[in-house]
């Protein structure tokens, strides 16, 4: 019977060891994080939300085609074609207008001023490589000036 006395003072002998050397314990305070999504927390589950709010919209906008999500309008050909002919036409006096503006050759702005029948855009130079850019709008009289560097 002497035997169980030494096993027991052994093994309590073994778990004092094993507590001692146990290295020191670090706690810190609990931050929840939400991770569904529907109670929000993070913003970038914003687009899961609109989504989800989408999803489950039962409302419906008569103006809205079905097929795209955007508005509908329904043009005739003859109107593609005219609204087409319209950006070509104002593509090209754009062009026109703005290759005044440039040097053909290095293709930087160039100091001047060029008229069209409802703006006024006058470039002058600031120095220091710095341009000065004026729109004035002859309808309105609205003037519009901002800074480029050459």
């Amino acid at each position: 019977m002497s035997s169980k006395p030494g096993i027991q003072r052994v093994a309590i002998a073994a778990l004092i060891a094993a507590i001692g050397m146990s290295p020191p314990l670090k706690a810190s305070e609990l931050i929840y994080y939400p991770i569904n999504p529907s109670f929000g927390g993070n913003p970038l589950n914003g687009s899961w939300m609109l989504n989800s709010a989408l999803a489950t919209n039962k409302h419906k906008d008569p103006d809205l085609d079905d097929s795209s999500g955007i508005e509908s309008t329904q043009q005739t050909p003859l109107q593609a074609f005219q609204e087409s002919l319209e950006r070509a036409v104002l593509s090209r006096l754009t062009s026109a207008a703005t290759s005044n503006l440039f040097d053909p050759v290095t293709g930087k702005l160039v100091p001047g001023t060029v008229e069209t029948g409802n703006f006024t855009i006058t470039i002058a130079d600031s120095g220091g490589g710095i341009l000065s850019i004026t729109t004035l709008d002859k309808a309105t009289g609205a003037v519009t000036t901002f800074e480029v560097s050459q």
